[in-house]
């Protein structure tokens, strides 16, 4: 497409792919610690084989079944093969069912803190897929996301306050499913040396877990329809909301907002604006491109990347990993290496 040619293009002039892989080496001894709620991404792959003839309803043939350890493990697995250590504070419930998908699905040099609350389950989203065409059918969540028990939040604080100054970042991972709370977030800010901070809405809590529940940060990373509720505006073009009304909300240098099909635009203060278009066409699943963006670009901004080179390279992650299925691969410098340089040939 001419944006994406005319982007690429201008980005040959600035130095092309060697900057970008300069850029990615400069993390590669970076210890990255990340905070934020443990979700499990159950996969159930039907076929339709009719209506009901009693029920306004598709009739299923059940095919097979992946769960995928998600969430905040999943975005951690996304900066291991960048960075040197990343290491896990979350909470997971009573169910032990899941526990080994958790445990195996960690990359080697990703340590996890999990505090169980013994109240509740882990949080367990189940997807019914058509499995011809990846169509999701509907969703059903299993969890509990009233907040942290005041004990366990003490615990938790304690835990960020005493080792958050130990890492190059801290990056929050926040699923608004009752992890975080408002005590976390200022012991968050207090503590870390660099904070990188992505609110996510979803159907549980949308309208409730705004990124105005973070004063200050260093880098926030959001979609297009999240910016719009956290400003509670639903019609200024994309690039305003970005440079001009979420800054007015956040105090943040850094900000980017992910659109989907239209890329993304990215804001730095003083600096002004960049927009990045979109890199593929082909989707098999969008779950998890958003975090796949923000957890790969977070190391980046901390490394002093600038803005165009944030928003390109968590480009490219988020259009590899719509071509994933559910989280069955995460990403990873090697691949994302060459697909940057099949980008600027």
């Amino acid at each position: 497409d001419p944006d994406v040619e005319h982007f690429l293009e201008s980005q040959r002039e600035k130095g092309g792919l060697d900057s970008l892989v300069e850029l990615i080496d400069k993390v590669k001894d970076y210890r990255v610690l990340i905070v934020g709620d443990a979700i499990l991404d159950d996969y159930k792959y039907v076929s339709a084989i009719g209506k009901s003839p009693k029920e306004h309803i598709i009739a299923t043939l059940f095919g097979k079944r992946e769960v995928f350890a998600g969430g905040v493990f999943a975005a951690a697995n996304h900066m291991a093969d960048f960075c040197k250590e990343v290491e896990i504070v979350t909470t997971i419930g009573r169910d032990c069912e899941y526990e080994k998908v958790i445990i195996n699905s960690l990359r080697k040099n990703v340590r996890l803190r999990a505090f169980r609350r013994a109240d509740m389950p882990t949080t367990r989203k189940t997807r019914f897929i058509d499995h011809s065409y990846m169509r999701k059918l509907f969703e059903v969540y299993y969890m509990d996301d009233t907040p942290t028990s005041r004990e366990m939040e003490e615990e938790i604080d304690k835990i960020i306050d005493d080792r958050a100054a130990e890492f190059d970042l801290v990056v929050v991972t926040d699923f608004g499913h009752g992890l975080i709370t408002p005590s976390m977030v200022g012991t968050l800010r207090r503590a870390s040396k660099f904070l990188a901070v992505n609110t996510q809405s979803n159907s549980a809590n949308t309208g409730y877990n705004l990124i105005t529940k973070y004063p200050s940060a260093d880098y926030i990373c959001i979609d297009a329809p999240e910016a719009r509720l956290a400003v509670t505006d639903r019609f200024s073009d994309i690039e305003g909301i970005a440079s001009e009304i979420l800054p007015e909300r956040v105090d943040c240098p850094k900000i980017v907002i992910t659109h989907g099909a239209h890329g993304c635009v990215g804001f730095e203060k003083g600096k002004g604006m960049v927009r990045v278009p979109a890199f593929t066409k082909t989707v098999v699943d969008t779950v998890g491109a958003g975090d796949a963006f923000f957890t790969v670009s977070a190391p980046l901004v901390a490394a002093g990347g600038s803005m165009d080179q944030i928003a390109f390279v968590g480009n490219a992650a988020g259009a590899m990993k719509v071509g994933i299925i559910g989280h069955r691969r995460s990403i990873e410098r090697a691949p994302l290496i060459k697909f940057l340089t099949t980008l600027l040939k």
